[in-house]
C-alpha cells in the first residue's frame, strides 16, 4: 500500500513543521552518524583509495553487517538476514512461502496483507490471538489450514504488546505454523519481548527488526530478520543481490559499533522518559471533549473522534498549524474516526493538543 502510510509529509513540502505521523523519535541525535557518513563519502575516490563508498558495488549480500549484528546478538551469522528495511523482509517472507495459508492479526500494518496477496497467500484476518489447543479460552482456535501467522509486537497502530508467555505457548502448540513476529518497535516498550536468540531457538519463528525505527533513519532503509538457520537459508534464496546499499551498510556498522554495551541492550534514547511523555500527552488529550484515547504499551497510540472525520482533522492541522498526524481510517478493523499519534518533544506535544482543541471548538 504505497498510499496511506504514515509520514506522507512529501505531499506537503515545507508546510509541515511538526510530524506526529510516523512512529519514530525525532529527538535522536544523528550528528555522529552524519559526520561519519560524510567522512566516508569525502574520502571516496581519493588517490590510492581502494574502496569507494559511492562508486564501488556493495557486498552482493550484506555479510559484514550480518556478522556484526550476529556478534552483538549472540547468534551465528547464518541466523541473521539483513534487508532493505523491514518491509523488504515482509515481502521476502511472503515470496519465499508463496501460496501459504496465512492468518494476520488485525488491525495492523497493511504490508503483511499486501505482500501475502501479491504472492498468492490465502489470507484470513483474525482479531484476537488464537487459543492454544486444549486450553480454556475466550479466544477462537487457529483455523486448521493456517500455516503462517503474522503479528506485529508492539502492534502498529494499537500500541499493544502481546503477552510473551502466551506467544511461547502458541509457538509450542502450533509447531506446523510459522510465526512471523514483527518487532520493529521493540526499542519503544518496557514490556517483555523475545530476544533474537530466544526466537532463533524455535524452528517456526521469524523475528523482524528495524534499525530504521530504532535509530530514526527511515531514509536509509535498514532492517533484518533473525531466526532458525534453515528458515533464513530459504529466505536468502529469494533475496536479490545488492538489495542493501553501501551507505546503509556503513551506517548500520557505525550504529552497532557505537553502542558499547551492545546494540540489543542499549538504545539511543531514554525509553522510560519517552513513555512518561507519552502518558502526559495522552492525559492532556483525554481532557479534551470529543476524543477517545486508547491505551498503549509503547510510544504511539490511537485516538478516536466521537464526531467528525480523522481526514478532516488531518487537513485542518496541516493547513492551519503545519502539524501532520496519521489518518488511521485505512487500517483493517478501524473506521473514519481514528487517527494515530507518535509523540515528539513536550513543546510540540502541547502545540498538538492546543491545535486539536481549536479544531474541536470549531467543528
Amino acid at each position: 500500500m504505497i498510499e496511506g502510510h504514515g509520514d506522507d509529509s512529501y505531499k506537503y513540502g515545507s508546510a509541515i513543521n511538526i510530524d506526529f505521523s510516523s512512529n519514530i523519535s525525532r529527538s535522536i541525535d544523528l550528528s555522529g552518524l552524519k559526520t561519519h557518513l560524510a567522512e566516508c563519502i569525502a574520502s571516496s575516490g581519493r588517490l590510492g583509495k581502494t574502496s569507494d563508498i559511492l562508486s564501488s558495488y556493495p557486498e552482493p549480500e550484506p555479510y559484514s553487517l550480518e556478522a556484526c549484528l550476529a556478534k552483538k546478538l549472540g547468534l551465528p551469522s547464518s541466523s541473521v538476514c539483513v534487508t532493505n528495511g523491514a518491509t523488504e523482509a515482509i515481502y521476502l517472507i511472503a515470496q519465499t512461502f508463496r501460496g501459504t495459508n496465512s492468518a494476520i492479526l488485525q488491525p495492523t500494518f497493511s504490508e503483511y496483507s499486501d505482500a501475502c496477496r501479491m504472492h498468492a497467500h490465502r489470507v484470513t484476518s483474525i482479531y484476537r490471538l488464537p487459543a492454544c489447543p486444549g486450553k480454556s479460552s475466550d479466544n477462537i482456535a487457529l483455523p486448521d489450514e493456517v500455516r503462517m501467522l503474522w503479528l506485529c509486537n508492539p502492534n502498529n497502530p494499537t500500541g499493544t504488546v502481546y503477552d510473551k508467555q502466551e506467544l511461547i505457548d502458541l509457538i509450542t502448540a502450533y509447531p506446523e505454523v510459522c510465526f512471523v513476529m514483527d518487532q520493529s518497535y521493540e526499542c519503544f516498550t518496557l514490556r517483555p519481548l523475545f530476544t533474537a536468540a530466544e526466537a532463533a531457538s524455535y524452528p517456526n519463528v521469524l523475528l523482524l527488526h528495524s534499525m530504521t525505527k530504532n535509530y530514526a533513519v527511515p531514509g536509509l532503509r535498514l532492517g533484518y530478520v533473525t531466526g532458525d538457520e534453515g528458515l533464513l537459508n530459504r529466505l536468502r534464496t529469494n533475496r536479490m543481490p545488492w538489495s542493501v546499499n553501501r551507505i546503509a551498510i556503513e551506517a548500520g556498522l557505525y550504529l552497532i559499533k557505537s553502542s558499547p554495551s551492545g546494540y540489543s541492550s542499549q538504545y539511543p534514547f531514554n525509553v522510560a522518559e519517552y513513555l512518561e511523555e507519552t502518558t502526559r500527552l495522552q492525559s492532556a488529550l483525554k481532557r479534551l471533549h470529543g476524543l477517545e484515547v486508547w491505551d498503549t504499551h509503547t510510544h504511539f497510540f490511537l485516538v478516536r473522534l466521537r464526531y467528525g472525520k480523522a481526514s478532516a482533522l488531518k487537513e485542518y492541522l496541516v493547513k492551519k498549524h503545519g502539524i501532520l498526524i496519521r489518518d488511521a481510517s485505512n487500517f483493517e478493523g478501524l473506521d473514519e474516526h481514528f487517527f494515530r499519534i507518535s509523540p515528539q518533544t513536550s513543546e510540540e506535544n502541547d502545540a498538538l493538543v492546543s491545535a486539536i482543541e481549536e479544531w474541536i471548538n470549531n467543528v
